[in-house]
This record gives structure tokens, sequence and C-alpha cells, in this order.
């Protein structure tokens, strides 16, 4: 039978569907489809949570996330943000049931914020379904002891990375350990843009001194890309003020960008040395121990258990697609579909899985002239890394190790300049590559079996 909270979720999200068909923006079979048979499991006063039938049906609502959210601003008069999930992401949340929900609600206190939603982080990211590996141990590490004792180890910490390595991830692991721990602290998560847009809109409504009141009210600030601030004197100096005012006050402040805090062109020079003063750690692209882990993961969490993908797959996808996680997790979604559309198969094979990305993968032709770029590929190949992470910024031994070797092999195989070595992996300075060469050389003239890895890269490439 269904509980009162549960009829009352049905009330309310059949109101926005009827809204949404009542303006014509989207098809009567599209949301009876997709719509109709999803399910609103959580309504509280900052966020909604529905559960859609399949995959699909989340990703056709999704695009209409904003419309959705203003909807059930104007019929709760309360939550103005939206997250949709699919079956499997919701089962694997500790979301409390609606019986569960109407005795929280009985104690709860709301929040006397007009201006900003506090604890609006996003439940789906936490510290327990992050993969950690070399490339991002560092991180990690850093984001678990902020959330442990928030103000009092780093603050500021500053992520740095490109999009898709997992900086959005560790924000929020951060806000969900730190509610979890204590629900009573005030986590706001916001990004570089919706900042700007709260500054903006702030001055506009004749806001702007209750945006500051409750912006020196954060316990925890964790700002998402904030080289969008850059060029924005009215946010630089409101943001200004805040960062002095939250850690004169021991409140933590974790920022991430997609570079380092010297490199962010049009951010004032107050704010950069003030990032300065906190620890500043970066994200490298998942070496390939770390990228098997995360497709594993994700695997887990979209396939059935009567699904078989072979563990020579995972090696294939961890091997092509590991610049990021969100190309791991784009060539997952490609296989599934590809799988399912066209092979109607529920055990994904090697052969199955060339067949899907033919044409994506890298695959020399027979006798080719030795570049570069095959140079780097057979390399990151006999030492299990992706082509990205040589060319990347890590300095874990392993990747770095690779990286001399695959700049002594350019240097002895094609004889190319020290120069354009440097350009080849990741615009080094000539410097640099000479110092790979002649360690190498070192390695060489002492260790047997570097010697024998050295020989048997040559034939590889020699082959191709």
């Amino acid at each position: 039978m269904m509980s009162s909270l549960e009829a009352y979720y049905s009330e309310i999200w059949n109101k926005v569907i009827d809204e949404i068909q009542n303006s014509g923006k989207i098809d009567k079979v599209i949301l009876d489809s997709f719509y109709r048979t999803s399910t609103l499991v959580s309504l509280s006063s900052n966020k909604a949570i529905i559960v859609g039938s399949n995959e699909v049906s989340k990703q056709i609502m999704m695009k209409e996330i904003v419309m959705i959210s203003e909807l059930f601003e104007s019929i709760d008069g309360n939550t103005n943000t939206c997250e949709i999930l699919t079956q499997v992401e919701y089962s694997k949340l500790n979301i409390p049931s609606p019986a569960q929900q109407i005795h929280e609600s009985s104690t709860h206190i709301p929040l006397s914020s007009t201006v900003l939603n506090y604890n609006n982080v996003l439940s789906e990211y936490r510290f327990d379904n992050f993969i950690v590996g070399a490339s991002n141990r560092e991180c990690h590490a850093a984001a678990l002891g902020c959330a442990y004792d928030p103000g009092n180890i780093y603050t500021p910490l500053f992520i740095y990375g490109n999009s898709g390595l997992g900086k959005t991830h560790l924000l929020n692991s951060i806000g969900n350990f730190v509610l979890n721990s204590d629900p009573t602290k005030k986590v706001y998560y916001t990004s570089g843009l919706d900042f700007v847009e709260k500054v903006v809109n702030s001055i506009q409504n004749k806001t702007i001194d209750q945006l500051k009141k409750e912006l020196y009210d954060i316990d925890v600030l964790l700002m998402d890309d904030i080289q969008f601030l850059a060029g924005k004197e009215k946010s630089h100096e409101i943001f200004f003020s805040l960062f002095n005012e939250l850690v004169n006050n021991r409140k933590q402040i974790v920022i991430t960008s997609d570079r380092h805090p010297t490199e962010i062109k049009g951010l004032e020079e107050r704010l950069i040395s003030r990032f300065s003063s906190g620890l500043s750690v970066g994200l490298d692209s998942p070496e390939f121990e770390t990228a098997v882990a995360i497709l594993r993961l994700k695997i887990s969490n979209q396939v059935s258990d009567d699904v078989i993908i072979d563990d020579d797959v995972i090696s294939y996808l961890a091997s092509n697609f590991s610049k990021d996680v969100r190309s791991l997790e784009g060539c997952i979604k490609r296989l599934l579909f590809y799988a399912i559309q066209f092979s109607n198969r529920d055990h994904i094979d090697m052969a199955l899985a060339i067949e899907t990305f033919k044409g994506q993968v890298e695959t020399p032709a027979e006798g080719q002239e030795v570049t570069v770029s095959l140079i780097q590929r057979v390399v990151a190949d006999y030492y299990g890394l992706t082509k990205q992470q040589l060319i990347s910024k890590s300095r874990t031994s392993n990747i770095a190790n690779a990286r001399q070797i695959a700049m002594y092999l350019c240097r002895y195989l094609i004889d190319l300049p020290f120069v354009k070595i440097g350009d080849e992996f990741g615009k080094r300075d000539h410097s640099t590559v000479m110092s790979a060469c002649k360690k190498v050389e070192a390695n060489l003239k002492k260790d047997a079996f570097y010697r024998q890895a050295i020989n048997e890269l040559e034939k590889q490439i020699k082959a191709k």
C-alpha cells in the first residue's frame, strides 16, 4: 500500500508531467513512455530526485532538466534543483525511504537561507566509489584529509587537471563526507559560472548584502572550475572577500580548475597568491591499472549479471580510452549499445569489441615508417600505459621511466632533435630530453634487464 508521502510524491510528479504536456514542448508519446514510467523518490527543500525506468528514460529527461527543475520550484515552492538516476544508480545510494523521510522531516529545521542552497552536493559522488590509483592518489589523500578535519589540514586545497579526471567527484565526495559526519555543517557546492551568475543576479535583485551574509556563514566551500571567474571584476571582489573571511575563521575551501593557479589568465594576482598559500595537487590521466578498475566499476553499475565481458576486452578498452574517466564511460556505453542493438549478444568478446571501435583505435599498417607516434604507442603498450600518460605531467616512477625510454628511442631510432622530441612529449624543454637520454644510456651500461627491455621494444617498433 502506498504511504502518504509516496502518494504526495506521485501527485507532485504527475503535476509536473501535466504541466509539461500542457506546454506542448514534449510529445505525449515521449511523456507516456519515459516520464510517466519514472518515479519521484525524494523531495527536499533544495532537491528533487527522480528514478527513471531505464537508462534511456534518464537520458531523455536529462535533456529537459532545466524545465523540470523550474516546474518543481513553481509547484512545490522550494525545490530548484533536480537529480535523475537510473534504478541501478538509485539502488546503490543510501537514500531514505519515504517512511524514513517522514520521520526525518519531523525533526528537520529548515535553513533560513533565501539566496544560497546549502548542502547541495551531488549524492552519487562519494569517496567509496572513487577509484584510487597512481594518477590521483595524492589528490584523493588531500581531499579525504580536508573532509575528515575541515579547515585544519589544507585550506585552501586547489585541485587541478584536465576535464573528466575526477575533480567534481572529489569535490562532492568531500561535501558528502562532511555532511555524513556532521549534518549541521553548511556545505556549499558551486561552479565558477554559477557563482558569477549568483553575484550578477544578487546585484540586479538588490540582495547582494544577503548573499555576502550567507556566503560568510559557510563551513565548507566547494568551488568547481574557478577559471570561469577570470575577467569578472565584481565576482573577483566578492570571492576575495569571501576567501579571506573563511580562511580567517578556519573554514574549509576546496577549489578546482583545469590548470595550475599560476596558469589561469585573467585572475587577480592577489587571488593567485592566496591559492598558493594552501596545497595545490594535480590529477593525471588514469594509468592502465586504474583505468581497468574504473571500467569494472562502471560496468557493474550499468550491466546486469547475465552479461559477460571478457577480461581482454576490458584491457583493450583501458589501453585505448584512458585519456580521462569520461572517455572510459563513453567507450563502455558504445560497446553495450553496439552489443544490444547490432549483435543481440550477452557475451562481449574481443572480436565484438574490435568491430565496435573499428576506425576509432589506431592500428598501424604493415611495414609503416617509424614515427614518434608509433614509438609512443609501442612503449605505452609495453608498460601498460596510454600515449596520453607518456606526454602528461605525471612524475610517477613507472610513467617517468617509460617516458624517458620513449624519448631515447625517438633520438636513437629516428634521430630527432632534442627540441622536436620535447615538443612531442608535452612541450618539454630540450634539456629535459637530453637528461632523459643520458639516464637511459647510463642504465643500459649497468642493467641487463634494462637492455633486454630496450631491445624488445626496438624489435616491436621495427616489426610494425
